[in-house]
C-alpha cells in the first residue's frame, strides 16, 4: 500500500513517479493521467500505464486482458469509498495537521484490517492465463482504449 498527502493544487500525476518507484508491470488510470511525459517516465521504470481515452483521440488496439482490467478500475472507487466512509478518512475541518494525519494514518490502518476487501476474485487458473508482461512489444505512446 502507498500513500501521498498533497496540497489541492497539485497535478495527481506529480507523485506517480515516486509512488511507484519500487512496483513493476501496469498501472491503470482515468483519463486525467494521460500524459506522454507520464507515460515514458513510468515506462522506464518498467511500469505500464493504460488509461482509456479522451473524446478527441485517436483508438490504439491493446491486449484483451488489459481492456479487461481496465473495466475493473471500478474497485479503485470502491476502496475510495470505503476509505471515506467506513474508515472515515474524510472529515472537513480538523483542528492541527498531527490530528489529520493520525485520522488518515487510522484510517489506512483500519481499512488494512478489514475481513473482506474488494477484488478481482481471480482464482489461480485465470492467474496462470494471464501473458506474461513484455513492455518491448508495445510502442513508446500511452496505450489507451475507448
Amino acid at each position: 500500500m502507498s500513500f501521498m498527502v498533497t496540497p489541492a493544487n497539485v497535478d495527481d500525476r506529480k507523485p506517480v513517479p515516486e509512488m511507484t518507484a519500487s512496483l513493476f508491470g501496469k498501472l491503470f488510470g482515468d483519463r486525467g493521467y494521460i500524459s506522454q511525459k507520464l507515460f515514458q517516465q513510468l515506462l522506464e521504470q518498467n511500469v505500464q500505464l493504460i488509461t482509456t481515452i479522451k473524446k478527441n483521440m485517436k483508438n490504439r488496439l491493446i491486449p484483451l486482458i488489459d481492456k479487461i482490467l481496465l473495466r475493473k478500475r471500478s474497485l479503485i472507487e470502491t476502496v475510495n469509498d470505503q476509505l471515506k466512509n467506513i474508515s472515515q478518512i474524510e472529515h472537513t475541518r480538523h483542528r492541527c495537521v498531527p490530528n489529520f494525519m493520525v485520522n488518515i494514518i487510522a484510517g489506512l490502518i483500519a481499512y488494512t484490517y478489514q475481513d473482506k476487501k474488494p477484488s478481482l476474485n481471480l482464482t489461480p487458473e485465470d492467474l496462470a492465463a494471464l501473458p506474461e508482461i513484455n513492455l518491448s512489444d508495445y510502442d513508446t505512446n500511452p496505450l489507451v482504449i475507448v
